[in-house]
């Protein structure tokens, strides 16, 4: 038998290699399009279109106080000039290269290449370097001063124990005024217990001017006795109200280091304090001094204790939403596919409504469920349990349905062939299939959910992740690093442990 010979028969372009050229510089990619490179074209055409489009929104957001384009441009270049450089006579080169090669693909010189695309591809990463105002300049140069809480941060375990503490403290009175207002008493020593005097035992606060640079106040000669040896003694302030806090100098809480006889002598300048109006009449303040010795056993700290009860309490909140979150799918998972649902329109109809209500609520973070959860049942860990099982029911459920449509249909034609109903059909020839794949699905969304319900304490969904926020708030960088150590540890464990069990049903 003689073979025959099979010719693709290419198709002629709908225009001239000369007017495919014009016609792509009016609108770059329709002399693509004419040349019968439809996807091609439309694909370079819709890129230009972006890049030009976040070209000029970028140029009016570095000069939006100039009116006129040109102004604009002038602005833009001087702001950012290598980028708004670049982007112009990349612009300017991608539009010629589109015209030279669709008029290389209407005169067959060329039949196009992906270099092009490379090209648009570094243009769109430029743009979204300038878009994302990524500076790794200024990363490098503030590292260092970024390093001492980040140090807290990796390494936070000395605020994880801490030891019972005495306290040893003594105060003098400080009259705020002159002398003539009559002066507070000395306060009488008493051997074998710690004492202050200051002199002198009156003055003024610092101040501020119309500018709110400080305006020193007086200085007090301080000098303490009865104290422990070589330890640290904190200077602290209280004011006429009893208001007590540590004063400033140098930028550095006031403390000073005991000799070897438990003495020290130190001039401090008296505080600016801002005295409310509830404080009137004749104003004594105190000054103190502390010690603060650690004694007994190490003992864990707030900031461990608080961590592992929330730990714990996160762990749970992704078991319960896992928990409610597989009950609640796997009906639903069957009205979701199609190979259940195709015997009629009714069901059908079933099918496509329950896949876009799956599909709108996937769609939704489980962030934004914890806030309107919050809203509804409140603060705390019931609402990120609310949240995290109504996203866990539209991920499972969708995973669920995909794994039914993917099953072997021989059990279900066999059945069916029997004269087993709907039910039937399901119960003995889609569940034996489904175990698998359904065990290996839930351990993984419990994964995930204990992943995310540290994210949802951050809106007050409960779990550590409330409290993570709280001590970043309070810039507490050692007591967060706790909160993130057991929340890596428990994620790796977790991550293990769900490798283990899908390893056994697969």
């Amino acid at each position: 038998m003689a073979s025959r010979k099979i010719v693709a028969i290419e198709k002629k372009a709908y225009v001239s290699g000369p007017a495919a050229i014009v016609i792509s510089l009016i609108i770059p990619g329709l002399g693509h399009i004419l040349a019968r490179k439809m996807g091609k074209g439309l694909l370079l055409m819709l890129s230009m279109i972006t890049i030009i489009g976040l070209f000029l929104w970028r140029i009016k957001l570095l000069a939006h106080r100039e009116i006129g384009f040109i102004s604009q441009y002038v602005k833009a270049v001087d702001r950012k000039g290598f980028f708004i450089g670049f982007i112009t006579i990349a612009i300017i080169i991608l539009w010629f290269w589109i015209a030279k090669e669709a008029y290389q693909l209407t005169t067959k010189k060329s039949k196009g290449g992906f270099s092009i695309f490379a090209f648009v591809l570094l243009m769109f990463f430029i743009v979204g370097w300038q878009i994302s105002e990524i500076n790794l300049g200024r990363a490098i140069r503030e590292l260092p001063e970024a390093w001492p809480p980040l140090s807290r941060i990796l390494w936070p375990w000395e605020a994880a124990v801490t030891r019972a503490t005495e306290e040893l403290t003594a105060s003098a009175e400080i009259l705020v005024g002159t002398e003539d207002e009559g002066l507070p008493p000395i306060p009488p020593e008493v051997p074998g217990k710690p004492y202050i005097i200051s002199t002198p035992n009156f003055g003024q606060l610092s101040s501020l001017d119309k500018q709110n640079n400080v305006i020193k106040g007086t200085v007090i000669h301080l000098k303490g006795k009865g104290f422990t040896a070589d330890t640290i003694t904190q200077i602290w302030w209280a004011d006429s109200i009893g208001n007590e806090f540590r004063p400033r100098q140098d930028r550095e809480y006031t403390s000073v280091l005991t000799d070897s006889r438990g003495e020290f002598t130190f001039d401090l300048v008296m505080p600016y304090r801002l005295i409310p109006p509830s404080a009137a009449g004749r104003q004594v303040h105190k000054v103190e001094a502390k010690q603060i010795t650690e004694i007994g056993p190490f003992i864990p700290a707030d900031p461990l204790r608080l961590t592992i009860a929330l730990i714990i309490e996160t762990i749970f909140m992704g078991m319960m939403a896992t928990f409610f979150g597989i009950i609640l799918s796997i009906p639903v998972s069957f009205l979701a596919a199609r190979n259940i649902m195709n015997s009629s329109w009714i069901t059908m109809t079933i099918y496509f409504i329950t896949r876009t209500i799956l599909n709108i609520i996937r769609s939704i973070e489980p962030l934004i469920w914890a806030l309107i959860a919050v809203v509804w049942v409140g603060l705390g860990p019931f609402a990120g349990i609310v949240a995290l099982t109504v996203h866990s029911v539209a991920a499972l459920g969708k995973l669920y349905s995909e794994a039914i449509e993917g099953i072997d249909h021989g059990p279900i034609e066999a059945l069916q062939a029997t004269g087993a109903n709907w039910l039937q059909v399901i119960m003995f020839a889609v569940v034996p299939q489904m175990i698998p794949p359904f065990v290996s699905f839930s351990i993984y969304r419990w994964d995930i959910n204990v992943r995310m319900s540290t994210v949802i304490g951050l809106v007050g969904g409960g779990g550590i992740g409330f409290l993570l926020v709280q001590y970043i708030r309070l810039l507490d960088y050692k007591a967060a690093g706790i909160a993130v150590w057991f929340i890596a540890l428990t994620v790796s464990i977790l991550d293990y442990v769900s490798a283990e069990i899908r390893a056994r049903f697969t």
